[in-house]
C-alpha cells in the first residue's frame, strides 16, 4: 500500500498492485484495475517513486553467495 493525498487534502491508501495506469493531465489521475479512478495531489513521478520504494521494501534482499 502507498499513501497519497486526494485533491481535497484527504489521505488515501491504495494497493499499488492494482494501478493500471497513471494519467498526467493538469492533475494526476490514477486508474485502477477495478475501474476506479483517483485524482491525487502528488505528481506522477512521485507516485511512481512511492510504488518502487514500497516494492523494494517488501522484496527480500539477495543473500551473499559464500562460494564466490
Amino acid at each position: 500500500m502507498i499513501q497519497l493525498t486526494r485533491i481535497n487534502q484527504k489521505p488515501l491508501l491504495i494497493n499499488s498492485d492494482l494501478i493500471e495506469h497513471i494519467e498526467i493531465t493538469p492533475d494526476t489521475v490514477i486508474a485502477m484495475t477495478t475501474g476506479q479512478k483517483f485524482v491525487v495531489l502528488e505528481p506522477a513521478d512521485e507516485v511512481l517513486r512511492k510504488v518502487v520504494d514500497f516494492r523494494r521494501s517488501i522484496l527480500p534482499l539477495p543473500s551473499p553467495n559464500p562460494s564466490q
